[in-house]
């Protein structure tokens, strides 16, 4: 077996790690807008060295591709790193680059796949300088075939992808989903491959090439609705509110506004017909099996909403829960916030800062017990940290210094 490679000294952040979890990691970001952050976003949480390398071309009073750099949604995507410029576009850039590269353990970036080439930092550039390297790349259609170079954005392939096909109301056309799915599974996806990478690279030694794409990531997201086509040749329809398969499971009108209501199997079923008061809709032939329930549904859910406009929404969410029934509000993101389950959790949580901004972002949603992550650092200006990771990284005074004068950095 080969020994991990131990991280030197200088490459620990400065300020305190997120986690100690990928303490020993130091990662080089060229990620832009969302998929790739989302990807380098889960490393700096648990604690990685990451460093985002923004291009001297950018706006440094704040217009960065994805919104404002003081915005909201960019400050949840790069908290917990730091930040240096760099002109890849310059011959001397690069070699800057690949002096960082050949200590780094990642590399990732979401360039179209002939972008990087031109460049000079795709995966076999960086490889033969460092073998160790863990190279994680997120295109929109993959770095080959037919569509490799089209770009690639969520909406697009949501689409592609089948998910606007089964979003919506039955007869109303496609709809897109109300977040980014596509951008931010295909990040989590190249970030557990990475993370896969650099396990397996404790054993052989040997860095490797994660990539994915938006496609791929929103087509493995239809999970059961893909395997009933390609196991059953059932191609999924719009179903609105209802649940595909497991009725009655969907949106009831409540006296103040709407639920959520989850029945699974004829047990949950009975359990739910008792509890809004109506134990013939059980008994019922139309409702008796899961499939007379889903050939029946307008009609059985028009039943149940009989009943539930009878009571608020918080006395059914007690009710049904109490009864077995699994049951729940429908929050705006305000109210949400504002529910004591989501605060005993504590996801929402508040950057530290020395200029006493208000910042407070998504947390991870995964706890670990011993390495816990947490919100150390704000989002860095723009290249805040150029002089001190170049120093860090070997790069002498005087070096910086005339890479600064010579636009470099």
């Amino acid at each position: 077996m080969v020994a991990p490679q131990s991280v030197s000294e200088p490459f620990k952040m400065p300020f305190p790690h997120a986690s100690e979890a990928l303490s020993r990691f130091t990662v080089l970001d060229l990620t832009r807008v969302r998929s790739g952050p989302t990807c380098v976003r889960q490393l700096a949480d648990w604690g990685a060295n990451v460093v985002k390398i923004d291009a001297l071309t950018e706006d440094a009073g704040g217009e960065q591709p994805g919104g404002p750099r003081r915005g909201s949604d960019f400050q949840n995507l790069h908290r917990n790193k730091r930040a240096m410029t760099l002109n890849l576009k310059d011959e001397r850039g690069l070699t800057v680059f690949k002096r960082l590269a050949a200590k780094a353990d990642v590399v990732v970036e979401n360039f179209r796949p002939d972008v990087k080439k031109k460049l000079g930092v795709d995966y076999e550039s960086l490889a033969k300088i460092n073998p160790r390297i863990v190279y994680g790349s997120i295109s929109g259609f993959g770095q080959d075939g037919p569509y490799h170079k089209r770009p690639g954005f969520d909406q697009i392939a949501q689409g592609m992808g089948g998910l606007m096909s089964i979003t919506g109301a039955p007869g109303e056309g496609p709809m897109r989903v109300g977040i980014p799915v596509a951008d931010l599974t295909a990040g989590l996806f190249c970030a557990m491959g990475i993370l896969t990478a650099l396990l397996e690279r404790e054993v052989s030694g040997k860095g490797q090439w994660v990539q994915t794409s938006l496609l791929q990531a929103q087509i493995f997201m239809l999970d059961f609705q893909a395997a009933r086509w390609l196991m059953e040749k059932e191609v999924a329809k719009q179903a609105g509110n209802n649940h595909p398969t497991s009725i009655p499971t969907g949106v009831f009108r409540t006296s103040d506004g709407y639920i959520n209501i989850a029945t699974t199997g004829g047990r949950i079923w009975e359990r739910c017909a008792q509890a809004i008061g109506a134990p013939e809709l059980f008994g019922h032939p139309d409702y008796a099996t899961a499939p007379a329930r889903s050939r029946n549904r307008d009609a059985l859910n028009a039943e149940i909403e009989k009943r539930t406009v009878t009571k608020s929404t918080e006395t059914w969410v007690r009710e049904l829960n109490d009864a077995g029934v699994p049951c729940g509000p429908i929050y705006a993101i305000d109210q949400m916030f504002e529910d004591a389950q989501v605060k005993h959790l504590g996801i929402a949580q508040d950057v530290p800062n020395d200029e006493d901004r208000h910042i407070r972002l998504v947390g991870q949603p995964v706890t670990l017990s011993r390495t816990p992550s947490k919100m150390v650092a704000r989002p860095p200006e723009f290249g805040e940290q150029t002089d001190e990771v170049l120093a860090e990284f070997g790069f002498s005074a005087a070096e910086i210094a005339k890479l600064r004068a010579e636009k470099v950095v």
